[in-house]
């Protein structure tokens, strides 16, 4: 497949999931909106989209300010990750624009296709089966490949030079697409080209540095092969 503005062939395609694929990072939002209610933990509404992406010692302070305990926490997260599922089922998890465009135009140029998701496993395949995309894909990589490998997380580049060993193309041919800043400086750092959809955060400068090209959603690059 040739891209206008990228000068290699492109013949192998990954794909984030979270925020990219599907609006699921909307819906954990909401979902932590009403959890942090139910607990009345009086976080701020904003409280998902301002600890997007940020460190685990930023993570550790906001947990240590608005909770008890690490039970509390767990229990936060859990619920969190129940509403989620709860919503999936009952149709709200949905296909971002131009993205079933997008795997049926890649599956016709017989492009092989991976997802890679920091994501369990279990929610990688309930997603996937939920939405009806799972055949689309020679493989997945998830948490579980994660810790069987002991990967950093993203923006470390090890979960991209996993999945571009499984793959078995040559990177340069590889095309990544990412929502977030951290998932491009993944891709970036795994020598791997990659495409940004934003979804909840608009791109930053760095974002643009990084990012071969930023796109409003799939619709928008398929209007560029």
């Amino acid at each position: 497949m040739q891209v206008n503005g990228i000068k290699e062939e492109i013949t192998g395609i990954l794909f984030d999931m979270d925020g990219l694929l599907v609006n699921s990072e909307h819906l954990y939002w909401q979902a932590n909106i009403q959890a942090a209610k139910e607990e009345n933990l009086h976080t701020p509404d904003d409280t998902y989209l301002k600890l997007a992406g940020a460190s685990e010692q930023v993570m550790q302070n906001f947990y240590h300010h608005y909770f008890k305990d690490k039970a509390q926490v767990d229990h936060f997260i859990a619920r969190t990750n129940e509403i989620v599922w709860q919503w999936a089922d009952e149709g709200k998890l949905q296909l971002q624009p131009g993205v079933q465009a997008a795997l049926d135009q890649f599956q016709q140029l017989a492009l092989p296709m991976a997802l890679v998701s920091s994501n369990s496993e279990k929610v990688v395949e309930h997603v996937m089966w939920v939405t009806g995309i799972r055949n689309y894909f020679c493989f997945h990589v998830s948490l579980v490949d994660v810790k069987e490998n002991n990967l950093r997380s993203k923006p470390a580049p090890d979960i991209y030079l996993l999945a571009a060993k499984k793959m078995n193309i040559a990177k340069e041919n590889i095309l990544a697409f990412e929502d977030s800043s951290s998932g491009v400086q993944a891709a970036k750092a795994a020598g791997i080209k990659c495409v940004m959809i934003p979804d909840l955060l608009p791109p930053t400068e760095l974002d643009w540095q990084n990012a071969v090209m930023v796109c409003k959603n799939f619709c928008d690059f398929l209007g560029k092969i």
